[in-house]
Formats: C-alpha cells, sequence, structure tokens
C-alpha cells in the first residue's frame, strides 16, 4: 500500500509520499513514489503515485524519456503550455500504460491499476493541484478540497480535516504532514518510512526544499512521541462517562 499527500498553501505546494511497496508479509522494498521535473523559469511539476508499481514507473518513464532524449521538448511534459495540459499528458499516459498491460476482463484491469497526484506551475499560471484516476480522468483542488491523498488515506485524513490552514508556512505544514504520516504507518503496516517530500513556494519555477526523512530522524521522532503524549492528556482531560 502507499500513502501519499499533496497539498496547496498560499505559500505554494506541499508534498509528501512513504517509500514502501508490499507485495506480501515477506516481499518489502522501498521505491521512491514522488518524481519531480524543472525548467528552472518556465515550470516546476512533482508527480506522486499509488497503486501497482509496474504501471507507476512505466507511466513516469514513459513521461521522461522524452525529456531525456531530446533537446526540442515538443510534446513533452515540460512544454506543456498549462498544468491542466500537463494533468491531460499524464492521465492519458496513465490510461494508455494501464490498458496496454491489462488483459480482458475486470479483474486483470484492477491488478494494474494506479492513481496520481500532480502539481506545480507552469509560468504564466497560478500553482495547481490535480488528482488523477485509472481511467484517465483527473479533478483540481480548489478552496473546498485543498488537499488530495491517495493511497491508505483513512488514518492520517482527521488531523489533515482538523488542522489545516491555507495560510500556514512550509514548517508548519511539515509539521502538520509527519503526524499524518505517523497515524497512518502506527495504524497501517504497509505504509513505512522513510518518507520523501518536496516544497514548492509559489511563482519561484524552481525546485524548492526536497528531502527524505528517515524513521529514527530525531524531529520525527519527536513528533511522534508529542503527539501521543498530547492525545493522552487531551483524553485525561475529558470528562468521563456517567452512568
Amino acid at each position: 500500500m502507499t500513502y501519499c499527500v499533496g497539498m496547496i498553501l498560499d505559500k505554494g505546494l506541499v508534498f509528501m509520499s512513504d517509500t514502501r511497496t508490499n507485495a506480501g508479509l515477506d516481499n518489502i522494498s522501498t521505491f521512491s513514489k514522488l518524481k519531480t521535473w524543472e525548467a528552472p523559469g518556465e515550470c516546476v511539476l512533482t508527480l506522486m503515485s499509488a497503486g501497482n508499481l509496474a504501471t507507476t514507473q512505466s507511466v513516469v518513464s514513459m513521461l521522461d524519456e522524452p525529456i531525456r532524449r531530446t533537446d526540442e521538448r515538443q510534446s513533452t511534459l515540460l512544454c506543456a503550455p498549462s498544468m491542466f495540459q500537463a494533468a491531460l499528458l499524464v492521465a492519458e499516459t496513465l490510461h494508455e500504460v494501464i490498458e496496454t498491460r491489462a488483459d480482458a476482463g475486470q479483474k486483470a484491469e484492477n491488478a494494474f491499476n494506479a492513481t496520481m497526484i500532480l502539481g506545480g506551475q507552469v509560468a504564466g499560471g497560478p500553482p495547481r493541484l490535480f488528482l488523477i484516476y485509472p481511467e484517465g480522468n483527473f479533478i483540481e483542488a480548489a478552496e473546498d478540497t485543498p488537499f488530495f491523498q491517495i493511497g491508505e488515506m483513512k488514518y492520517g485524513r482527521p488531523i489533515l480535516i482538523r488542522a489545516y490552514d491555507r495560510k500556514m508556512n512550509f514548517e508548519e505544514a511539515m509539521k502538520l504532514l509527519l503526524v499524518s504520516f505517523d497515524s497512518t504507518l502506527k495504524a497501517n503496516l504497509t505504509v513505512g518510512a522513510p518518507f520523501d517530500y518536496h516544497l514548492y513556494e509559489a511563482d519561484s519555477l524552481v525546485s524548492g526544499h526536497a528531502g527524505r526523512i528517515e524513521i529514527d530522524d530525531p524531529y520525527f521522532q519527536k513528533v511522534s512521541e508529542s503527539w501521543g503524549d498530547a492525545l493522552k492528556s487531551a483524553l485525561d482531560s475529558l470528562e468521563n462517562f456517567k452512568f
């Protein structure tokens, strides 16, 4: 399983994904599920994926290969005239990969499914965030839906709903996401560290802070322990039920 979150802030865009893949209890591996493309001054695009690993890696390779192969950059992700067109290209590629690899029948199709989050900015337009479905369609984040989750989302969702604030800075957003990821990995063994992240500052048109947080990272350990203690204290402070 997987857990990825992308959110829009006034400050810019925030992305975080886990790196665990699970093909059975005795077959657990680490693969990056976050990819960033950049043409400084023109566009920055970040893609996160959940679902069949072969499908998601094929999609990234198909998007990446033309960019590496030619300087003309025609019909590549980096020359998309808008974020909408970039999302359309990713959606079409995802659908094509699934259709190509799936055998006839609904059961076979499901085995190759994947879902993606694409966010970034193209010069002349604002930062935008999209949730892309395996069928090749997608939706865009807006005021009422300012963040997207894919993968094992239910455990980390409550804190996002309660604490998200579009005005928060990147430091506060990282704290919020680490609490969300901590809640998820404690409840589901198919989600695990390390966590990859990318923080894109609006209108910069260059990649921002990016890195990987390991399970033994001192700050993550402090957040995890402090959040657990805070939850216990909050529970203790509530009035007991009376029969």
